[in-house]
């Protein structure tokens, strides 16, 4: 029995729903399918096997493989696959995390880019694993539906994307959200959960800040994302 390796090319896709965006969007990458047998007959299990099969992916059953890989006991199907990281596209707008610390948060970052048709996400390290079962399922599947891809620091990043519109997201910034209209393609720029961007972001492309109640000091990241994301989507 493998478990989960950062260090390993594979990667792990956990529960029924997140198995089949898998199969749907990055087949290619698939290796191994394992379902439970306590997964009841239906028309997940139905289209599940379909897709596996069409492909040639092998299937086994096997409660240990399901149980000691998932951190929930309600997960009945896992699907190996290989990591991936591919090149960003130089015409798309794109999301750079600023060495994010938590899977969760990326994960559901990588969500709400998939609903709001963003497919290139860029990290700069160090980082919250990218590519890991928790990242992935907190995803929803998501992350197969994304270009990813992870830089040392700002500066190779800004080399590869010169024509970008960057907008770093900094509480102390002089733009306000509501009053921004992006250009594209734009770059939206969030910080570490605990410490945001540096202050030296001030001088890159032009910072934004969320309007928001003095109430609280700011925002979940996984929250401003969303928010940008929206923003982006709906007055660009």
């Amino acid at each position: 029995m493998n478990y989960y390796d950062k260090k390993s090319k594979i990667t792990y896709a956990l529960g029924l729903t997140v198995v089949i965006e898998a199969l749907k969007r990055r087949i290619k990458e698939a290796r191994k399918l394992y379902l439970s047998p306590s997964l009841k007959e239906g028309e997940g299990k139905r289209e599940v096997l379909s897709l596996a099969r069409s492909a040639n992916i092998p299937v086994i059953q096997n409660n240990t493989k399901i149980f000691s890989l998932s951190e929930k006991e309600a997960c009945y199907a896992i699907l190996e696959c290989e990591k991936r990281e591919e090149d960003l596209s130089l015409l798309k707008s794109h999301i750079l995390l600023v060495e994010p610390s938590n899977q969760g948060n990326v994960g559901t970052i990588m969500r709400a880019m998939a609903s709001f048709s963003i497919h290139d996400l860029a990290i700069i390290i160090p980082a919250a694993d990218v590519h890991s079962p928790k990242t992935i399922r907190s995803s929803m599947g998501a992350y197969f539906s994304l270009r990813i891809s992870l830089f040392q620091d700002f500066s190779s990043y800004a080399k590869q994307f010169p024509n970008h519109h960057y907008y770093p997201f900094m509480l102390d910034a002089d733009t306000s959200l509501s009053s921004l209209s992006f250009i594209k393609p734009s770059t939206l720029i969030f910080g570490n959960e605990a410490r945001g961007l540096p202050s030296s972001y001030h001088d890159i492309g032009t910072s934004v800040r969320i309007e928001m109640e003095k109430e609280v000091d700011s925002l979940n990241l996984d929250n401003a994302a969303s928010i940008a994301l929206y923003h982006l989507y709906t007055k660009s």
